[in-house]
């Protein structure tokens, strides 16, 4: 392993008992992102989930994961976002999240904003407490182990921040990917350090962003994989973004989730990709 790919020890997640998750309520929170930019990553959960054993719903309320409304301050604006979400998934047995970001922000902010309401808090830590991150769901609870999936070529896998160093998911998509047939895996240096986007921070501070995520892009070229993989829209969209306005196509783009259900015909980034 090159000097500098981070050691992912120390970010192992906590022991989760497994279940039998056929008896189990999944609310599958989408993201804003997904829903917006690329539905497919949340079809390929919902099928995924289904493959597993889950009974999935999908609520047609949620909203926002509330990290947008954080990250700037708007801690009123945060609470507001944070007791509809309560609200809509509270009642399920799991709430399950293809990403590590969004994720994050319901299962470690939440509490912090409603701290002050005793109430609402409680909620929180309930919500906190039955909230996973999809791939670390699979592995960690549902023990779920692709079936009759491939795809030829090489990856190279970026870990998000958020899902890497707040919620330990490192271990869980790689062994995911060990079970797609065709497919190698190829170490990105680098590969836990941040890609730039950060939600606003991309927005505030854009020159800082574009360095740290041309380091990022540079790294990833240096694998001369076939493919860049991830669990998080955000820092996909981020890297991609990139590489096309450098005239980088030739790498393609996909959430894990969409390599694990199949879904690969239409990968992130330009319609040329391909070529």
């Amino acid at each position: 392993m090159p000097a500098n790919v981070i050691n992912a020890d120390k970010s192992k997640p906590s022991p989760i008992e497994v279940v039998n998750v056929s008896e189990k309520r999944v609310g599958l929170f989408v993201t804003c992102l997904v829903n917006t930019m690329r539905p497919s990553i949340g079809f390929a959960s919902l099928a995924l989930l289904e493959q597993a054993g889950c009974k999935v719903e999908v609520p047609e309320l949620q909203s926002c994961c509330g990290q947008p409304a954080f990250n700037s301050g708007d801690d009123e604006g945060t609470r507001q976002i944070a007791y509809k979400t309560i609200e809509q998934f509270e009642h399920f047995d799991y709430l399950v999240v293809p990403s590590g970001s969004c994720a994050a922000m319901i299962k470690k902010n939440f509490v912090e904003v409603l701290k002050d309401d005793p109430k609402w808090c409680a909620r929180a830590q309930h919500l906190a407490s039955i909230t996973h991150e999809l791939l670390s769901f699979l592995v960690d609870v549902c023990q779920f182990k692709p079936s009759d999936v491939s795809l030829d070529g090489t990856f190279t896998y970026h870990d998000s921040c958020s899902g890497y160093r707040s919620l330990g998911v490192y271990e869980q998509p790689r062994k995911l990917l060990q079970q797609v047939k065709g497919l190698t895996h190829k170490p990105l240096n680098g590969h836990a350090e941040c890609c730039g986007f950060g939600g606003t921070f991309c927005v505030k501070y854009s020159d800082i962003s574009d360095a740290i995520v041309q380091e990022k892009t540079e790294n990833i070229l240096d694998t001369n994989a076939d493919y860049l993989l991830g669990g998080d829209m955000g820092c996909l969209m981020n890297m991609v973004g990139k590489l096309n306005r450098e005239g980088h196509k030739k790498i393609k783009a996909l959430h894990t989730a969409e390599v694990l259900a199949g879904m690969t015909e239409q990968v992130l980034g330009a319609k040329d990709a391909n070529k």
